[in-house]
Protein backbone atom coordinates (compact mmCIF):
# COMPACT_ATOMS: atom_id res chain seq x y z
CA UNK A 1 0.00 0.00 0.00
CA UNK A 2 2.72 2.29 0.62
CA UNK A 3 4.67 1.62 -2.74
CA UNK A 4 1.11 2.09 -4.24
CA UNK A 5 0.83 5.84 -2.57
CA UNK A 6 4.45 6.98 -3.54
CA UNK A 7 3.41 6.71 -7.25
CA UNK A 8 2.91 9.82 -9.20
CA UNK A 9 0.05 8.81 -11.58
CA UNK A 10 -1.99 7.19 -8.31
CA UNK A 11 -1.35 10.34 -6.21
CA UNK A 12 -2.76 12.56 -9.36
CA UNK A 13 -5.94 9.87 -9.53
CA UNK A 14 -6.29 10.22 -5.70
CA UNK A 15 -6.06 13.46 -5.65
CA UNK A 16 -8.32 14.46 -8.61
CA UNK A 17 -11.15 11.96 -7.80
CA UNK A 18 -11.30 12.86 -4.12
CA UNK A 19 -12.52 16.58 -5.47
CA UNK A 20 -14.38 15.00 -7.95
CA UNK A 21 -16.50 12.65 -5.66
CA UNK A 22 -16.63 15.51 -3.02
CA UNK A 23 -17.81 18.38 -5.63
CA UNK A 24 -20.42 15.73 -7.44
CA UNK A 25 -21.65 14.41 -3.83
CA UNK A 26 -22.57 18.17 -2.75
CA UNK A 27 -24.30 18.86 -6.34
CA UNK A 28 -25.90 14.96 -5.99
CA UNK A 29 -28.49 16.27 -3.28
CA UNK A 30 -30.08 19.00 -4.76
CA UNK A 31 -30.18 16.16 -8.38
CA UNK A 32 -32.05 14.12 -5.98
CA UNK A 33 -34.29 17.05 -4.15
CA UNK A 34 -34.84 18.50 -7.84
CA UNK A 35 -35.74 15.27 -9.34
CA UNK A 36 -32.59 16.18 -12.05
CA UNK A 37 -31.56 12.85 -12.36
CA UNK A 38 -32.75 12.37 -16.00
CA UNK A 39 -31.16 15.35 -16.76
CA UNK A 40 -28.04 14.51 -15.35
CA UNK A 41 -27.79 11.01 -17.45
CA UNK A 42 -29.43 13.29 -20.69
CA UNK A 43 -26.03 16.15 -19.64
CA UNK A 44 -23.55 13.59 -19.51
CA UNK A 45 -24.32 11.75 -23.07
CA UNK A 46 -24.41 14.88 -24.46
CA UNK A 47 -20.81 15.59 -23.89
CA UNK A 48 -20.29 12.63 -26.02
CA UNK A 49 -21.13 15.06 -29.13
CA UNK A 50 -18.48 17.97 -27.71
CA UNK A 51 -15.85 15.48 -26.64
CA UNK A 52 -15.92 14.14 -30.27
CA UNK A 53 -16.32 17.66 -31.98
CA UNK A 54 -12.94 18.36 -30.07
CA UNK A 55 -11.23 15.71 -31.47
CA UNK A 56 -12.71 16.69 -34.90
CA UNK A 57 -11.32 20.46 -34.29
CA UNK A 58 -8.24 19.52 -32.90
CA UNK A 59 -8.68 20.83 -29.69
CA UNK A 60 -8.64 20.36 -25.81
CA UNK A 61 -11.94 17.83 -25.81
CA UNK A 62 -12.44 18.92 -22.28
CA UNK A 63 -13.32 22.71 -23.40
CA UNK A 64 -15.52 21.70 -26.77
CA UNK A 65 -17.34 18.88 -24.11
CA UNK A 66 -18.17 21.88 -21.47
CA UNK A 67 -19.62 24.50 -24.55
CA UNK A 68 -21.39 21.76 -25.86
CA UNK A 69 -22.84 20.08 -22.33
CA UNK A 70 -23.91 23.51 -21.72
CA UNK A 71 -25.47 24.97 -24.27
CA UNK A 72 -27.48 21.28 -24.49
CA UNK A 73 -28.46 22.13 -20.91
CA UNK A 74 -29.37 25.35 -21.45
CA UNK A 75 -31.64 24.20 -24.27
CA UNK A 76 -33.08 21.47 -22.62
CA UNK A 77 -34.77 24.28 -20.14
CA UNK A 78 -35.59 26.68 -23.00
CA UNK A 79 -37.83 23.63 -24.09
CA UNK A 80 -39.19 23.34 -20.79
CA UNK A 81 -39.70 27.04 -19.95
CA UNK A 82 -41.79 26.90 -23.57
CA UNK A 83 -44.31 24.54 -22.52
CA UNK A 84 -44.70 23.11 -25.47
CA UNK A 85 -42.58 19.96 -24.77
CA UNK A 86 -42.15 17.52 -21.78
CA UNK A 87 -39.31 17.60 -20.14
CA UNK A 88 -38.30 14.50 -20.32
CA UNK A 89 -39.05 14.62 -24.01
CA UNK A 90 -36.67 17.30 -24.75
CA UNK A 91 -34.10 15.31 -22.71
CA UNK A 92 -34.67 12.68 -25.07
CA UNK A 93 -34.67 14.23 -28.17
CA UNK A 94 -31.15 16.42 -27.42
CA UNK A 95 -29.68 13.08 -25.83
CA UNK A 96 -29.88 11.26 -29.04
CA UNK A 97 -29.09 14.03 -31.14
CA UNK A 98 -26.03 15.07 -29.19
CA UNK A 99 -25.40 11.18 -29.70
CA UNK A 100 -25.92 10.93 -33.34
CA UNK A 101 -23.71 14.14 -33.89
CA UNK A 102 -20.85 12.52 -31.83
CA UNK A 103 -20.68 9.70 -34.21
CA UNK A 104 -20.54 11.67 -37.04
CA UNK A 105 -17.63 13.74 -35.56
CA UNK A 106 -15.63 10.85 -35.00
CA UNK A 107 -16.40 9.23 -38.42
CA UNK A 108 -14.84 12.23 -39.57
CA UNK A 109 -12.08 12.91 -37.39
CA UNK A 110 -10.58 9.39 -37.87
CA UNK A 111 -9.37 9.17 -34.26
CA UNK A 112 -11.91 5.95 -32.97
CA UNK A 113 -8.97 5.17 -30.48
CA UNK A 114 -7.86 4.83 -26.71
CA UNK A 115 -8.44 8.47 -25.97
CA UNK A 116 -12.14 8.53 -26.94
CA UNK A 117 -12.65 5.24 -24.99
CA UNK A 118 -10.81 6.73 -21.94
CA UNK A 119 -13.82 9.93 -22.27
CA UNK A 120 -16.31 6.93 -22.75
CA UNK A 121 -15.36 4.82 -19.70
CA UNK A 122 -13.30 6.63 -17.88
CA UNK A 123 -9.23 6.18 -16.97
CA UNK A 124 -8.13 8.17 -13.97
CA UNK A 125 -4.94 6.16 -13.48
CA UNK A 126 -3.79 7.81 -16.63
CA UNK A 127 -5.09 11.25 -15.63
CA UNK A 128 -1.79 14.35 -16.04
CA UNK A 129 -0.87 17.43 -14.08
CA UNK A 130 -2.79 18.94 -16.39
CA UNK A 131 -6.36 17.42 -16.14
CA UNK A 132 -5.68 17.79 -12.44
CA UNK A 133 -5.36 21.64 -13.05
CA UNK A 134 -8.46 21.51 -14.73
CA UNK A 135 -9.99 19.40 -11.97
CA UNK A 136 -9.33 21.89 -9.36
CA UNK A 137 -10.27 24.98 -11.23
CA UNK A 138 -13.76 23.86 -12.28
CA UNK A 139 -14.12 22.54 -8.43
CA UNK A 140 -12.84 25.87 -7.08
CA UNK A 141 -14.87 27.68 -9.57
CA UNK A 142 -18.15 25.82 -8.72
CA UNK A 143 -17.84 25.21 -5.10
CA UNK A 144 -17.86 28.74 -4.53
CA UNK A 145 -21.04 29.42 -6.55
CA UNK A 146 -22.80 26.66 -4.62
CA UNK A 147 -21.96 28.39 -1.05
CA UNK A 148 -22.88 31.84 -2.61
CA UNK A 149 -26.40 30.22 -3.63
CA UNK A 150 -26.83 27.65 -1.44
CA UNK A 151 -29.94 28.95 0.68
CA UNK A 152 -31.18 30.21 -2.48
CA UNK A 153 -31.27 26.66 -4.05
CA UNK A 154 -32.44 24.96 -0.60
CA UNK A 155 -35.31 26.89 -0.84
CA UNK A 156 -36.02 26.28 -4.57
CA UNK A 157 -35.28 22.41 -3.99
CA UNK A 158 -37.87 22.39 -1.70
CA UNK A 159 -40.72 24.65 -2.86
CA UNK A 160 -40.24 26.27 -6.36
CA UNK A 161 -43.25 27.68 -6.17
CA UNK A 162 -42.61 29.23 -3.02
CA UNK A 163 -39.52 30.82 -4.31
CA UNK A 164 -41.45 32.45 -6.83
CA UNK A 165 -43.85 34.15 -4.64
CA UNK A 166 -40.67 35.05 -2.45
CA UNK A 167 -38.90 36.98 -5.05
CA UNK A 168 -36.36 34.73 -5.64
CA UNK A 169 -34.57 34.41 -9.30
CA UNK A 170 -35.69 30.89 -9.73
CA UNK A 171 -35.17 31.17 -13.56
CA UNK A 172 -31.80 32.50 -13.40
CA UNK A 173 -31.01 29.64 -10.45
CA UNK A 174 -32.18 27.26 -12.46
CA UNK A 175 -30.45 27.93 -15.69
CA UNK A 176 -27.05 28.42 -12.94
CA UNK A 177 -27.58 24.60 -11.60
CA UNK A 178 -27.80 23.42 -14.90
CA UNK A 179 -24.69 25.09 -16.09
CA UNK A 180 -22.75 24.20 -12.51
CA UNK A 181 -24.17 20.09 -13.74
CA UNK A 182 -22.64 20.22 -17.06
CA UNK A 183 -19.10 21.64 -15.68
CA UNK A 184 -19.35 18.76 -12.94
CA UNK A 185 -20.06 16.11 -15.50
CA UNK A 186 -17.59 17.18 -18.16
CA UNK A 187 -14.28 17.00 -15.52
CA UNK A 188 -16.13 14.01 -13.79
CA UNK A 189 -15.67 12.20 -17.13
CA UNK A 190 -11.99 11.77 -16.36
CA UNK A 191 -13.04 9.32 -13.46
CA UNK A 192 -15.61 7.64 -14.41
CA UNK A 193 -16.34 8.27 -18.40
CA UNK A 194 -19.35 9.47 -20.17
CA UNK A 195 -21.21 5.99 -19.24
CA UNK A 196 -21.39 6.23 -15.94
CA UNK A 197 -20.98 10.16 -15.06
CA UNK A 198 -24.53 10.11 -13.92
CA UNK A 199 -24.45 7.71 -11.57
CA UNK A 200 -21.95 9.97 -9.51
CA UNK A 201 -24.63 12.73 -10.01
CA UNK A 202 -27.30 10.26 -8.56
CA UNK A 203 -26.28 7.76 -5.99
CA UNK A 204 -24.63 10.26 -3.57
CA UNK A 205 -27.25 11.88 -2.96
CA UNK A 206 -29.70 8.93 -2.49
CA UNK A 207 -27.80 7.32 -0.13
CA UNK A 208 -27.76 10.59 1.53
CA UNK A 209 -31.77 10.88 1.23
CA UNK A 210 -32.21 7.28 2.34
CA UNK A 211 -29.84 8.30 5.53
CA UNK A 212 -30.11 11.66 6.71
CA UNK A 213 -33.37 14.23 6.78
CA UNK A 214 -31.51 17.95 7.41
CA UNK A 215 -30.11 19.31 4.48
CA UNK A 216 -26.77 19.99 5.98
CA UNK A 217 -26.62 16.06 7.45
CA UNK A 218 -27.81 15.14 3.88
CA UNK A 219 -24.64 16.64 2.07
CA UNK A 220 -21.97 15.56 4.75
CA UNK A 221 -23.67 12.13 4.22
CA UNK A 222 -23.91 12.46 0.20
CA UNK A 223 -20.19 13.89 -0.16
CA UNK A 224 -18.33 11.11 2.63
CA UNK A 225 -20.46 8.57 0.42
CA UNK A 226 -19.03 9.67 -2.87
CA UNK A 227 -15.80 10.06 -1.02
CA UNK A 228 -14.96 6.99 0.44
CA UNK A 229 -16.29 4.66 -2.57
CA UNK A 230 -14.20 6.99 -5.02
CA UNK A 231 -10.96 6.31 -2.34
CA UNK A 232 -12.28 2.47 -1.94
CA UNK A 233 -12.69 1.81 -5.50
CA UNK A 234 -9.74 2.93 -6.95
CA UNK A 235 -7.72 0.80 -3.83
CA UNK A 236 -9.85 -1.95 -5.30
CA UNK A 237 -9.20 -1.38 -8.74
CA UNK A 238 -5.72 -1.47 -8.73
CA UNK A 239 -5.75 -4.62 -7.05
CA UNK A 240 -7.75 -6.67 -8.73
CA UNK A 241 -6.88 -4.79 -11.96
CA UNK A 242 -10.80 -3.75 -12.87
CA UNK A 243 -12.07 -0.63 -15.24
CA UNK A 244 -11.33 2.17 -12.36
CA UNK A 245 -14.33 3.77 -13.07
CA UNK A 246 -16.54 0.89 -12.76
CA UNK A 247 -15.41 -0.32 -9.79
CA UNK A 248 -16.15 3.26 -8.07
CA UNK A 249 -19.66 2.67 -9.51
CA UNK A 250 -20.43 -0.29 -8.35
CA UNK A 251 -19.05 0.32 -5.07
CA UNK A 252 -20.92 3.35 -4.49
CA UNK A 253 -24.33 1.14 -5.98
CA UNK A 254 -23.14 -0.85 -2.67
CA UNK A 255 -23.69 1.69 -0.72
CA UNK A 256 -26.52 2.61 -1.83
CA UNK A 257 -27.95 -0.71 -1.26
CA UNK A 258 -26.35 -1.37 1.75
CA UNK A 259 -28.39 2.40 3.28
CA UNK A 260 -31.62 1.10 1.68
CA UNK A 261 -31.63 -1.98 3.65
CA UNK A 262 -30.73 -0.25 6.92
CA UNK A 263 -33.39 1.92 6.35
CA UNK A 264 -35.92 -1.36 5.71
CA UNK A 265 -34.35 -2.39 9.02
CA UNK A 266 -34.98 0.09 11.03
CA UNK A 267 -38.86 0.78 10.04
CA UNK A 268 -39.37 -2.83 10.76
CA UNK A 269 -41.57 -3.27 14.07
CA UNK A 270 -39.41 -4.00 17.14
CA UNK A 271 -35.70 -3.05 14.40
Amino acid sequence: MTELLALGFFQRALLAGLVLSLLCGLLSVFVILRRLAFIGVGISHSAFGGVALGFLLGVDPLWTGVVFSVLVALLIEWARGRGRLEEDAAIGIFFAASMALGVIFLHLSRTYNVDVFSFLFGNILAIGPRQVLQILGVAVAVAATLALCFKELVFLSFDEEMAWVSGVPVQALRNLFLILMALVVIVSIYLVGIILVSALLVIPGAVARNLAGHIRTMVAVSMGAAAGATVGGLLLSYQLDWPSGATVVLLLSLVFFLSAFLVRRSRRPGG
